[in-house]
């Protein structure tokens, strides 16, 4: 197997990459935006308003699940890649087990404080009330998204992400269909709504489900004492995972409650906003699970010189895409005000938005590749500490000054001024980090300078990481991009693509890392070839019924990923 990215135009291969990866994503993001669509036909901007309040809620719980899925994932890779199938299920049953448990206890929680988390964010009046009706219906639904997720996990660990990613497209598919018939047949309004989203995540977990159990086996019968003892290494990855995913639905809160002190309106082309940038910024959503590849495969291959071309290219590309949609967008913002029925203060929101807000998303792509760059350069903790860093520092104390100073826009404002910030400190950093790869390598490799079979020797006895070093990078990885007002299911989604991404470099670098081995190997044969003694014995004989040293094992890569199997 070749690793294709470490040759040819950077360029292209991000065009590429980035382009079949959002054909998915966006699909999802579409149908987000429909939803939305079909309420905003009943002519009422509390129900869209509502949907606002109600997002903001719906996206903290659903990062809860998010964590859990990163925890169920990592312990699961990691025992298919040792080989230890047996070990894998039971992984698999403890977290299914824990992921039902914390869904149901967060889901209840939640359900009786509904009320009270509508105030935390501004909603009140009519608006509180429909927001509230939205969440009695889809919150004590949780627990089938959260296992949906999981068992999505379950799925990429195993290799079957397309399976993974067809069942969010399944999901997105029924919310389609059953959201004008619920909304307007049936005439339930944004109760209607809420059934939808019900029946679509019920879709994804028993596609998921299905994949995971009858697809691929991976069936135990639950046992007490195994899911006891299975807690504390599931919790090492869950807590920190759970801590740093909450963090984006928190500033989303402190932006959603800034804009609320101003009017429900203002909120209604808020939820507006959150729905339809994803849609037409989808390729840079995309961008930051694409690029993971093409980074890994060149920092494994020890190819420097173009880690830094491909960051280059990345944020060129990001800021062309950016400018011309963001042009694009400011030319039918009428047409997208009517298209919406917003009016008054949800009209001027918008308009305001796609004039002069929209450009600016250049620097939350450039962070998201930034943070594609840190998960895929062995730094996951740099992307953890900027996602959390922008959506608290780089929010809350902008958005209130903002605020003070320039009412509702200078919300907005106060917004664009974190994201500038953490933005361009996420690339200064990603450079940074790349430019001193190069010197680091270099004298590294000067100090194993040597013969050949010095070389190959050190690279067969350089340890891999161990499940406990590498525990902490699982629980650092986050998501290097989100949409906070998506649904669960896009959500899912945007998961389902990086985390593909991250695997694909992993198992990359250990190709390259046997490939060379095999050279080193053959290099070696060579010279005990030429050394051979006189009398024609061999230099060096296995035993009979010896095995070779590692012989039996099946190979995995140092995060546990099930290494691929070398074709000649």
């Amino acid at each position: 197997m070749q690793a294709k990215f470490v040759e040819g135009p950077i360029l292209r291969h991000i065009l590429v990459m980035s382009s079949t990866a959002a054909v998915g994503i966006s699909a999802l993001f579409v149908v987000d935006l429909l939803d939305i669509f079909f309420l905003s036909l009943l002519g009422d901007h509390e129900l869209t308003a509502a949907i606002g309040y109600a997002g903001t809620i719906s996206f903290f719980t659903t990062s809860i699940g998010i964590g859990l899925s990163i925890a169920l994932g990592a312990q699961v890779s990691r025992a298919i890649g040792s080989g230890d199938s047996e070990r894998a299920r039971r992984l698999l049953m403890s977290a299914l087990m824990l992921t039902l448990g914390v869904s149901v206890l967060v889901a209840v929680i939640v359900t009786l404080n509904i009320s009270t988390l509508l105030a935390l964010v501004g909603a009140s009046g009519r608006t509180a009330e429909l927001a509230a009706d939205y969440l009695n219906i889809l919150v004590p639904s949780l627990p089938f998204i959260c296992l949906a997720m999981a068992l999505g996990a379950a799925l990429r660990a195993v290799g079957d992400a397309k399976l993974s990613m067809v069942s969010t497209l399944v999901g997105g598919g029924v919310n389609l269909v059953l959201d004008p018939v619920f909304i307007f047949l049936f005439a339930m309004g944004i109760e209607g709504a809420a059934i939808a989203s019900v029946l679509a995540r019920l879709a994804v977990m028993v596609v998921a489900g299905r994949g995971v159990f009858g697809k691929h086996g991976l069936w135990h019968q639950p046992q007490l004492g195994e899911f006891r003892a299975d807690l504390k290494p599931i919790f090492a990855i869950a807590g920190p995972a759970m801590l740093t995913n909450i963090a984006t639905p928190i500033g989303n809160g402190f932006m959603t409650r800034a804009i609320a002190e101003f009017g429900d309106g203002y909120v209604a082309g808020w939820a507006v906003v959150g729905r339809l940038t994803p849609v037409a910024f989808g390729m840079i959503f995309a961008l930051s699970g694409a690029i993971g590849p093409i980074v890994g495969q060149n920092f494994g291959a020890g190819r420097y010189d173009r880690l830094k071309d491909c960051l280059t290219q990345s944020l060129l590309f990001c800021t062309a895409y950016v400018v011309a949609v963001s042009l694009l967008l400011a030319l039918v913002k009428e047409p997208v005000v009517h298209l919406f029925d917003l009016k008054g203060d949800a009209a001027d929101f918008v308009r305001f938005f796609l004039t002069y807000i929209a450009v600016f998303f250049v620097f939350s792509g450039a962070l998201f590749v930034a943070n594609a760059s840190f998960n895929n350069l062995g730094k996951a903790k740099y992307s953890t500490l900027f996602n959390v860093g922008k959506a608290t520092l780089g929010t809350l104390p902008f958005i209130w000054l903002g605020a003070q100073w320039g009412g509702i826009h200078g919300v907005l404002l106060g917004q664009v001024l974190g994201s500038i910030l953490f933005g361009v400190a996420g690339v200064f950093t990603a450079y940074r980090l790349v430019n001193g790869m190069a010197p680091k390598a270099a004298e590294a490799t000067k100090g194993t300078e040597g013969t050949e079979a010095t070389k190959s020797e050190h690279r067969k006895t350089e340890p891999l990481k161990t499940a406990a070093e590498t525990e902490v990078d699982f629980a650092e990885v986050t998501p290097a991009a989100s949409s906070p007002l998506s649904s669960s299911c896009t959500q899912m989604a945007q998961l389902t693509e990086e985390q593909d991404c991250l695997g694909a470099t992993h198992a990359t670098e250990f190709l390259i890392q046997v490939d060379e081995n095999q050279s080193d190997e053959n290099q070696s044969d060579e010279n005990h070839e030429e050394e051979k003694p006189l009398d024609g014995s061999p230099v060096n004989e296995t035993r009979i019924g010896e095995k070779p040293a590692g012989a039996g094992r099946i190979p995995s890569d140092q995060r546990g990923y099930p290494a691929p199997r070398r074709t000649e």
